[in-house]
C-alpha cells in the first residue's frame, strides 16, 4: 500500500513539473536555455548524422565491391570456358582439315589409313593407336602427302613413331625436275635436319627441289613428300655429292597423323 502511495506521489510531482515547464515555456522563460542546448547538441547531431552517412556509404561500397568481385569471378569462369571451347573447336577444325587434305592427297581407295592423335614427343612420337587398331611395326606414317616417319614399336593401345629426322632413319629418295632427277639416301640428323647422301655427280639437283620417297622399303609407298632441298654440297673430291633437306613442316606442330596400314 505504501509503495502504491509513493508511486502516486512521484507521478503527481512529475506531472506538476511537466505542466510547470510547459507554462514557463509558453511565457518565454526557456528560450535562452533552449538556444544554449541547441547550440551544444546540433554539432553532435550533425556529427552523428555524417558518421551514419559515411558508415552507410562505406557499407554500400563494400556491398557493391563484393558484388562486383563475384560478377568478375563469374565472368572470368565464363571467359575461361569460352576460350577452352574455342581452343577445342579450333583443334577439331585443324584435325578435320588435316583429314580432308590427307584423303585428297592420298586416296582412301588406294591407301588404308588410320588417323591417330599424338599423345607426346621425346625422341619418338607417341600416338593413341596400337595393335588393336591394326598398327604394325614398319608401317609408314604421313600427314597430308608428306612422310612423317614409320612405326617403331607397338603396344595394345599406343605406338611409337621413328621420325624421318632421327639418325636411325634412312630412306631411299629421289628429287625430280624437268632436266632430270637425282637419287640418294635420306638420313635423319636430329632436330629438323635431313641429309640426302649418295647422289651421283652427274645427276641434277638444285636448291628448292622437292624430295620424294622411292618406295623400296616395303611398307613405304613411293612418291611421299620428304622435304625440300635447302643446300647442295658438290664435294668435287668425293665419289658422291650431298644435299641438305628441310621438312615441309615441324613435327611438333602436328596434332594428328595417319598410319598407312596397307596400299
Amino acid at each position: 500500500m505504501k509503495d502504491l502511495f509513493l508511486e502516486l506521489r512521484i507521478l503527481l510531482v512529475l506531472s506538476f513539473i511537466s505542466l510547470f515547464l510547459v507554462f514557463i515555456d509558453g511565457l518565454g522563460f526557456l528560450k535562452l536555455p533552449k538556444i544554449i542546448l541547441q547550440t551544444v547538441t546540433i554539432p553532435i547531431q550533425y556529427g552523428v548524422y555524417k558518421s551514419g552517412e559515411t558508415l552507410g556509404s562505406q557499407v554500400g561500397f563494400i556491398f557493391l565491391a563484393r558484388k562486383a568481385s563475384l560478377e568478375n569471378k563469374a565472368l572470368r569462369l565464363q571467359m575461361g570456358q569460352i576460350l577452352s571451347e574455342n581452343s577445342e573447336l579450333q583443334k577439331k577444325l585443324k584435325e578435320t582439315e588435316g583429314i580432308v587434305d590427307t584423303y585428297n592427297k592420298l586416296s582412301p581407295q588406294t591407301y588404308d589409313m588410320q588417323p591417330a592423335r599424338i599423345l607426346g614427343e621425346n625422341r619418338y612420337l607417341l600416338i593413341d593407336k596400337g595393335d588393336s587398331d591394326g598398327i604394325k611395326v614398319g608401317q609408314a606414317v604421313v600427314y597430308k602427302d608428306s612422310y612423317v616417319g614409320q612405326i617403331k614399336s607397338v603396344s595394345a593401345k599406343t605406338s611409337q613413331i621413328l621420325l624421318s629426322t632421327d639418325p636411325d632413319s634412312k630412306i631411299a629418295v629421289f628429287s625430280q625436275r624437268e632436266d632430270g632427277k637425282a637419287k640418294g639416301i635420306l638420313e635423319g640428323q636430329f632436330g629438323s635436319k635431313l641429309l640426302m647422301d649418295k647422289i651421283l655427280h652427274q645427276e641434277t639437283i638444285s636448291v628448292g627441289d622437292l624430295v620424294y620417297s622411292e618406295g623400296t622399303e616395303g611398307k613405304l609407298p613411293r612418291g611421299l613428300l620428304m622435304g625440300k632441298v635447302a643446300q647442295v654440297d658438290e664435294r668435287q673430291n668425293e665419289v658422291f655429292k650431298q644435299a641438305k633437306v628441310e621438312p615441309l613442316f615441324l613435327f611438333s606442330d602436328l596434332d594428328i597423323v595417319f598410319v598407312i596400314r596397307s596400299s
